[in-house]
């Protein structure tokens, strides 16, 4: 047996979506977005974070497997594309009755971010024409995303 082994939380949060979704509820998740990869609209995030619903019709076609959540979603009119690192989701539950879990913000190792000038497509999303793009190489601490004009 491996010593060491994967995270439990992509199983966990896929079980609750479909444990919510299969009780006809509306799944909505929290997501941290000073974790590395997290891809959402800047203009909806209120303290760090971002609560998204993600039941089927709010959005578009849903992607659950690997290391994220992929999806498209509507935000004031303009179609997004999101990625949700696992990782970054703190709370999934369903919005009619807050029935769920609260999860722990997992920041990814140190070495498995790529390092500038590497080829990455989760580097940019446009949002309200404003772009925003993974920071300059900081001092090995938290990523975070900035914007720019």
């Amino acid at each position: 047996m491996s010593e060491s082994m994967i995270s439990t939380k992509p199983y966990i949060v896929r079980a609750f979506y479909d444990w919510i979704s299969d009780n006809q509820l509306t799944p909505y998740i929290t997501v941290d977005v000073n974790v590395y990869g997290v891809l959402v609209p800047m203009a909806y995030v209120n303290d760090g974070q971002i609560t998204l619903n993600i039941s089927s019709s709010a959005i578009g076609a849903i992607s659950m497997a690997g290391e994220q959540i992929d999806f498209s979603a509507r935000f004031g009119g303009k179609l997004e594309t999101l990625v949700i690192p696992y990782g970054a989701i703190s709370a999934i539950y369903a919005k009619e009755n807050g029935a769920g879990t609260s999860l722990a913000i997992e920041h990814p190792e140190v070495e498995d971010i790529p390092e500038e000038g590497s080829p990455t497509v989760l580097s940019t999303i446009k949002s309200d024409d404003k772009a925003m793009t993974k920071p300059k190489s900081q001092s090995k601490g938290r990523a975070s995303l900035k914007v720019i004009k």
